[in-house]
């Protein structure tokens, strides 16, 4: 068997497998994590509550299940951690903000029940931008830094998610990507991000920023294990109307399939645009040749509107969680963090009339990406423009409105074209900077379509180590 350091970052499924040959005790796993927990933390702060005792209870009765000999769940015995904007039933859940910090739920939300019938073992809830909104100046439970460089953002707004599976604080996480909440941390962070079709995945018991595009998603260190998580917390649920009604998929098992015959359109302007570092371009590059030589077709192609995408996301997404917050705003402004308090007062300021252009807008952005995902499986593209940049950099003076423009449209313009039409999308490393900071290739694919979004993810995992470098800093 591996190692200590070697097992807290082996996948959520080759743990599992190893529970259940009883190779490895859950209650020796549990406290491997907590352990790592308490050791590295304090600095990273990923995690706003961690449950030692009731983790270790959990493990207790997992290793008792096994030695019964009963039949065992997916996932049964592995640490998971949840991005601190689920309901856990008699664990506080702050949404990151102090408005929150003495909630506590009566009812798990149904994400964390179903990965709890899947055996999973709650060791806390995650750090995030508060009300997972993004531009969090002062994070009210310490500043989430990133495991590959510390001076550096770990992406946001599911922070705590992508830094506690980059640093094997646990084996694997969830988040909820809005705008690309998931996937954003997964790249900065250098492990896998996966934003499930809208609707594919309750949202009850998850606070929420915008009714049509929140979405809960894993983060794991391996495709196997996204995929595994998805089937666990995928399906409709009549908690949450919103919830699709098809039939789920059998996720893991056409994960092998290769990618032979799939038709991969990379994204011209966000692959080779001036906005896109060199560094990205180069590796996302060089991830379209590697699926090429793997059996896939692949051609430029364009999407026009995408260039606006940050802007039409956050016309619409700021007004949702306008609406969301208005009786806090009025009544407990002084609560809110300078960054969210400012977003959501501005948002709440936007005409009417630049909310319905950017509704028509994001229903011809809609229109593009469908229509390529007719004549492609996937679309590609990097997931950022850049890497990781410094903590300082977000907290910077904005003098021109150029500067505003960048800083808050340009990289959202990468994530949310796949918010925006509702489809499913999955970030996985790609490469490093010359600085050692991870890059993150990002992968479309239809409505529903996950199983082929998952079979691409992993035949370029395979093919490839960038996700199994675990970051020198811990």
């Amino acid at each position: 068997m591996a190692d200590r350091a070697d097992l807290a970052f082996l996948g959520a499924r080759r743990l599992a497998g190893l529970v259940r040959d009883r190779q490895l005790s859950p209650v020796e796993l549990t406290r491997l994590y907590l352990e790592r927990i308490e050791r590295l933390d304090g600095r990273l702060r990923a995690y706003i509550t961690v449950l030692p005792e009731a983790a270790l209870a959990s493990a207790r009765r997992a290793e008792a299940v096994v030695m019964r000999g009963d039949t065992l769940p997916p996932l049964h015995g592995v640490p998971y951690a949840v991005k601190d904007q689920f309901d856990t039933a008699g664990v506080r859940t702050t949404s990151g903000s102090r408005i929150l910090e003495g909630h506590v739920p009566a009812a798990d939300a149904t994400t964390i029940a179903r990965l709890n019938a899947a055996g999973g073992i709650l060791l806390g809830k995650l750090n995030l931008t508060e009300f997972a909104l993004g531009g969090t100046q002062q994070f009210p439970f310490g500043q989430p830094r990133n495991p590959w460089n510390p001076d550096h953002d770990p992406g946001g707004s599911s922070s705590g998610s992508g830094i506690a599976v980059s640093a094997a604080l646990c084996a694997a996480s969830l988040g909820e990507d809005t705008g690309g909440s998931v996937r954003s941390p997964a790249s900065f962070c250098g492990v896998i991000g996966l934003r499930p079709t809208w609707g594919r995945v309750s949202r009850h018991g998850s606070f929420p920023l915008s009714w049509s595009m929140d979405t809960p998603g894993p983060l794991s260190r391996t495709v196997e294990d996204a995929a595994w998580l998805l089937q666990a917390i995928a399906g409709y649920d009549p908690n949450d109307s919103l919830t699709s009604r098809a039939p789920v998929p059998d996720y893991p098992r056409a994960l092998g399939d290769g990618v032979r015959g799939l038709r991969i359109g990379i994204i011209r302007e966000l692959t080779f645009g001036a906005d896109t570092e060199p560094e990205v371009r180069d590796a996302v590059v060089a991830a379209a040749r590697k699926l090429e030589g793997l059996g896939a077709v692949t051609e430029e192609v364009s999407l026009r509107l995408v260039p606006l995408a940050g802007a039409i996301f956050m016309a619409l997404a700021d007004a949702d969680g306008a609406g969301v917050h208005h009786r806090w705003l009025r009544t407990r402004p002084a609560d809110y963090d300078q960054g969210t308090r400012r977003r959501l007062l501005t948002a709440s300021l936007i005409p009417s009339a630049i909310q319905q252009r950017a509704a028509r807008a994001r229903a011809l952005l809609r229109a593009e990406m469908l229509d390529l995902l007719a004549r492609h499986d996937v679309l590609l593209c990097p997931t950022a423009h850049q890497a990781a940049p410094p903590i300082a950099a977000a907290r910077a003076a904005i003098t021109t409105r150029h500067e505003a423009a960048g800083r808050f449209f340009t990289r959202r313009s990468y994530v949310t074209p796949a918010a925006l039409a509702g489809t499913p999308a999955i970030a996985v490393p790609c490469g490093f900077t010359r600085s050692g900071l991870p890059i993150g290739v990002q992968l479309i694919a239809r409505r529903f379509d996950e199983a082929t979004l998952l079979r691409a993810a992993h035949a370029y995992e395979q093919a490839t180590d960038w996700s199994r470098r675990p970051p020198g800093t811990v």
